[in-house]
């Protein structure tokens, strides 16, 4: 994918939609079309990272999964630690959980206790911002083990989810590099 000619590119140019996925009615936001074009990815980077200059971080924080790929990136360019936040089950050694509503249900996401040290300064990364309740479960994770958390920055937001409106409430700082509408 890539950005209409004579036009200077912007991060939403990389990103493809895809109609029906994982069911109908749904519009799949990809951001893998975005990793995988070198412009694209790094011009993504960058624009996570402005917001933020000169602020000393002591981690990153990813979400799950795609947050990973982004958070890795964004803690190399801060010569920062990367902390992984987790499906249920999948990190070994001691955690903490937090469970969340999902559309249909609940899910969990955990963290290893020793992570985050109280204090530290953190930034939560991921690619797309819905209803917030992944990225809630895992600022609060954080907020038990005494993470200050000094923004949040995302790919993507779908504002007629509401997930911004929940994070600002919670008084995040929330950074966003582009926005589609519709689900």
């Amino acid at each position: 994918m890539s950005a209409p000619k004579n036009a200077r590119p912007q991060v939403k140019d990389y990103i493809r939609t895809i109609v029906d996925f994982p069911h109908e009615g749904i519009m799949f936001r990809d951001v893998t079309t975005l990793f995988a074009d070198p412009r694209g990815f790094r011009m993504a980077i960058d624009q996570l990272l402005h917001p933020y200059a000169g602020v000393r971080f002591d981690k990153v924080v990813g979400l799950e999964a795609r947050g990973f790929i982004l958070g890795g990136a964004v803690a190399h360019q801060l010569s920062a630690g990367f902390v992984p936040i987790r499906k249920k089950g999948k990190l070994p050694g001691a955690v903490i959980s937090e469970e969340y509503t999902l559309e249909y249900g609940e899910a969990v996401v955990e963290i290893h206790d020793d992570a985050i040290l109280p204090g530290e300064k953190v930034l939560v990364v991921d690619d797309l911002l819905a209803t917030g309740g992944t990225a809630e479960a895992g600022i609060k994770l954080i907020e038990r083990l005494g993470g200050e958390i000094i923004g949040t920055a995302f790919i993507v937001d779908l504002p007629e989810l509401g997930g911004r409106a929940k994070l600002e409430a919670m008084g995040m700082d929330v950074h966003i590099l582009c926005e589609f509408e519709g689900l």
